[in-house]
């Protein structure tokens, strides 16, 4: 299989990862000279594939998109089409998940429980772009005095999304398959960084019974109304109130992929090229019962360790897969020898958490220990409140 991933930053980089595991080879496109998924590949084209789909390489069985610009995906569509190459993206789903005010008003229709927006909404408020994927502008308004400033200095013709912001554990699901044949996957729990930005995945995630199942329930009839042919990931808040659903993105995800296919050896990228029409590839061993799963990104420089967001991964240069990484099952990571300013995302699994907590331990301390570092550093979101 010569899959071609357009894109090489953290999507980009989940799908090579995904691929590699399989035994694919693998292309990677990108504007950038040294994206993120570079070290992960069999080849690489720099290119603008809106400016330059002409050039963009043959001798390609399927296309995955691993990027967020409209104008790229219509032409690396188009490009596909005509070359008779499948293309596992569902461009319709994408644009109607890509749109945070599109999708709750899907929702709305759908009775799917989500937080209410401002003025129905109580106090603290969440306020985030419409169509911004990730932590990127977000915000917690705590009073009347705040959203004045905030509605003030966006004006009055800026839309964006402004609703309550509810606290509890974070999950996420992914969703796969074409109209009246959907699966949901496994169940994760996400961990934020003091902007919301995720951390760390663990998994299994282990919601209450009846919580997981609704959260499966709420996932499927998203799918169906879209129509869905593809992969999508659905986010959720357990809080005090009961199970709400916070976005849905009509992609291959970052981080969670991974992590799902460390406990159960469920591989998304397999299982898209299988339902985009590849129908005679082997089938992979899974994990039963799933195995324990951490998956974290750490920044070490300045004679500290932190354990950040997934945008400390981009800050670097390209990443590698190490294995036994201080003790860590694997790492993606542009760490050198003698390097001082590096990031990895740590893959660990162990039987239970209870191990997996005490390998992780020890991993964070023999990195410390190598590094010479004594600070460690870990935020969380601000608890909001009311002031």
């Amino acid at each position: 299989m010569n899959l071609l991933v357009a894109g090489g930053g953290l999507q980009g980089v989940e799908a090579a990862y995904l691929a590699k595991k399989a035994g694919w080879q693998v292309t990677l496109v990108d504007c950038k000279e040294k994206p993120p998924a570079l070290g992960l590949v069999d080849r690489f084209v720099c290119l603008d594939i809106v400016e330059q789909t002409a050039s963009l390489p043959g001798n390609i069985d399927l296309v995955i998109p691993a990027l967020e610009d409209d104008g790229a995906l219509a032409a690396l569509e188009e490009w596909s089409h005509k070359r008779g190459i499948p293309f596992a993206f569902d461009s319709r789903a994408y644009t109607l998940s890509s749109s945070k005010l599109a999708s709750d008003r899907l929702f709305a229709e759908l009775d799917i429980p989500a937080p209410p927006y401002w003025p129905q909404a109580s106090f603290p408020l969440l306020s985030k772009p419409d169509n911004s994927s990730g932590s990127k502008d977000v915000r917690i308004i705590h009073n009347e005095q705040e959203l004045d400033t905030l509605l003030a200095g966006h004006g009055q013709g800026k839309e964006g999304v402004l609703q309550e912001y509810l606290q509890g554990p974070y999950y996420s699901l992914e969703v796969l398959g074409s109209p009246g044949n959907y699966k949901t996957l496994q169940v994760t729990e996400l961990e934020m960084d003091s902007s919301y930005d995720c951390k760390r995945v663990i998994a299994p995630a282990s919601p209450a019974p009846d919580h997981s199942s609704l959260f499966h329930e709420l996932s499927l009839k998203i799918a169906s109304a879209l129509k869905l042919k593809g992969l999508m990931d659905v986010e959720a808040v357990l809080s005090p109130k009961g199970l709400f659903v916070l976005e849905i993105d009509a992609r291959l995800p970052s981080q969670t992929p991974i992590a799902v296919f460390h406990s159960t050896g469920f591989n998304m990228v397999v299982e898209l090229a299988r339902l985009f029409g590849f129908s005679k590839l082997p089938d992979l061993k899974q994990s039963n019962p799933a195995r324990t799963v951490i998956l974290e990104h750490i920044r070490v420089g300045n004679k500290s360790l932190e354990v950040a967001g997934e945008h400390v991964m981009t800050l670097g240069g390209p990443l590698a897969l190490y294995y036994d990484f201080f003790g860590a099952n694997e790492a993606l990571t542009d760490y050198e020898p003698g390097k001082e300013m590096w990031s990895a995302t740590l893959i660990l699994t162990g039987a239970n958490l209870l191990e997996i907590k005490e390998k992780r331990e020890k991993v964070i301390r023999q990195i410390m220990d190598h590094c010479k570092i004594n600070r460690y550093r870990e935020t969380v979101p601000v608890n909001p409140v009311k002031r």
